[in-house]
């Protein structure tokens, strides 16, 4: 039988009617899954994952389990009871008791536990009568035996208590693996997928890290870029709470005077003030018709020293709410000697620093 690790919270055996057990129960399972991707979910409140592979990785069992026992904390807040056990039906005794067996332990641990634990009422009560007192009492009985006395699911039992069978009939929830995929495609944002439509497991481990940050800030506590209507690329750029509709008001305006393609790779929140000069080295201005007054040679911050402008496009005016107070500026793009793209902002007769580009 497989070697397991089983992770018990108890706090999430009983179903909260808000929905809340389903979302921390599917918030667990893709973070476990960061750890272990064969990580299962048996029920509620009753995790697995193999034993093996993530104590190679992690540099063996022990490290394994502080490592889940720290994820449940961040994601729940809570602890976890942690066991080790051969096949599931050990794996979640020895969980709820908090128990690691070593290799080779199971078949004793097992034989050891109450018959109550097979789960079956009649069996427990009928075994008490028969001087049946642990689940290795019952393993000792002949099939034959078993089968005169007990049902057909009895004899299933009868095959887990002899470790013929790894797991209880009935012990996996065959519907709770449907209702956290529901989830989970409800809870997921659009988001932009392979060739073929499928995520990697980068994104699956980007997904589960964001999921467990807003389990624990809250639903505006993780935000992501996202692109909305406007004319300039600071009123375009915005940042929205991970998760919600990234849809942009885009279609809604034409934005007439909108800067096209390419978009500076950096914007500034507050312009930064610089110098833009012409081969007479008088400033380069805009006029109302929207044309420099010079070609511009020299590109200079107020704090360093000047370099040259060997390119430049533009400018192009933009007037914004001209039936109130007019706001008049006009932009345009340089490329200076020492490679670097800029755009810049003219107003009221100065220049500024708008962005950069990559």
């Amino acid at each position: 039988m497989e070697r397991l690790i089983g992770v018990w919270i108890k706090s999430l055996r009983v179903e909260a009617l808000d929905g809340s057990t389903l979302r921390e129960s599917l918030a667990l399972l893709d973070a476990l899954g960061v750890v272990c991707p064969f990580t299962e979910v048996i029920h509620l409140g009753f995790y697995v994952l193999p034993s093996r592979g993530p104590s190679r990785f992690f540099g063996g069992e022990a490290r394994v389990l502080e490592v889940v026992a720290t994820v449940v904390r961040d994601v729940l807040g809570r602890e976890a009871s942690l066991g080790v056990a051969d096949g599931l039906f050990c794996c979640e005794l020895a969980a709820r008791e908090g128990v690691v067996l070593a290799p080779g332990a199971t078949d004793e641990y097992r034989r050891s536990r109450p018959l109550a634990v097979l789960g079956r009422r009649d069996l427990a009560t009928t075994g008490r009568r028969l001087g049946l007192k642990t689940v290795g009492d019952f393993a000792e009985l002949a099939r034959a035996r078993v089968n005169e006395r007990f049902s057909a699911p009895v004899l299933q039992l009868h095959r887990v208590a002899r470790g013929e069978l790894a797991e209880l009939p009935g012990q996996r929830d065959l519907r709770l693996d449907a209702r956290l995929r529901r989830l989970r495609e409800a809870d997921r944002p659009d988001e932009q997928r392979g060739f073929f439509g499928q995520r990697g497991a980068a994104d699956e481990r980007a997904h589960a890290a964001a999921l467990r940050l807003r389990q624990r800030l809250g639903a505006d506590g993780v935000a992501v870029a996202a692109l909305r209507g406007g004319r300039l690329p600071q009123d375009r750029a915005a940042l929205v709470p991970w998760g919600s509709p990234t849809a942009t008001s885009e279609g809604d305006a034409p934005w007439p005077g909108q800067l096209r393609a390419p978009s500076p790779a950096t914007v500034f929140a507050h312009p930064v003030a610089v110098q833009l000069r012409g081969a007479t080295s008088g400033p380069v201005l805009v006029d109302e018709r929207g044309s420099l007054s010079a070609p511009p040679t020299t590109f200079a911050f107020a704090s360093s020293g000047s370099r040259a402008v060997i390119w430049y496009a533009g400018p192009w005016p933009l007037v914004e709410r001209w039936w109130s107070l007019a706001r008049r500026r006009a932009h345009l793009q340089v490329l200076l000697e020492t490679g670097e793209a800029l755009l810049l902002v003219a107003e009221s007769g100065r220049w500024s620093l708008a962005g950069v580009y990559d």
